[in-house]
């Protein structure tokens, strides 16, 4: 399996959310606590310099993960997202052996777990900016299938693990919202209860 166009069309997906940021946005919190949404951004420039990194044999954990105080997030995204995939047309990165910062895998396996940071944190900006949050359902399939088993429910909690416990998704809630609930997003508190159709999300409410 190829999990590099489903990471391209996530990409692409994001690309297009940080693109249609508001200057008056950049400061709204996100699902993710820890980043607004100017540090969201920035951080999704780290993973994709770091997808880079991996593709050209650098050490991925030399690379900052964290940069809230770009000038243009929205367009370092778009750049280094254009270089990491240009990096990865090699076919031969898929069967490489890679350390990344949760383990030393195939190139494949790089490529899906840079494509799960793509998914939920797309699905984090998405929410915080009014914006659609659902993202191609063909590369979340590829992420869920995968990631329960390297990053089981009853695993959560512990120091080690940056990551919530696992939510009950709505009712009604896509692929992408699932996704992001498996990686402990509260989709309520962000787009209400009614699961036929998505609250208006706190982004759009105050922008």
């Amino acid at each position: 399996m190829d999990p590099r166009p489903h990471y391209r069309n996530a990409l692409e997906w994001t690309t297009g959310l940080a693109a249609a940021v508001t200057d008056d946005q950049m400061s709204l919190p996100t699902p993710c606590p820890e980043f607004d949404v100017r540090a969201l951004i920035g951080h999704l420039v780290g993973t994709v310099r770091r997808a880079r990194a991996a593709g050209e044999g650098r050490d991925v954990l030399a690379v900052g993960v964290d940069l809230p105080d770009l000038a243009d997030p929205a367009g370092d995204f778009a750049s280094g997202a254009a270089a990491a995939l240009a990096v990865w047309e090699d076919d031969s990165l898929l069967d490489a052996v890679i350390t990344v910062p949760w383990g030393t895998v195939p190139g494949r396996g790089v490529m899906i777990g840079y494509l799960n940071e793509t998914l939920v944190h797309g699905w984090d900006l998405a929410v915080a900016t009014g914006q659609s949050a659902e993202a191609d359902p063909a590369g979340v399939g590829v992420v869920a299938a995968v990631f329960p088993q390297f990053l089981p429910a009853d695993i959560r909690g512990s120091a080690d693990i940056p990551f919530g416990a696992v939510v009950e998704p709505r009712p009604h809630a896509g692929p992408t919202e699932r996704l992001a609930n498996w990686s402990g997003r509260n989709s309520v508190d962000w787009l209400g209860e009614d699961s036929a159709q998505p609250a208006v999300s706190r982004g759009s409410q105050q922008s």
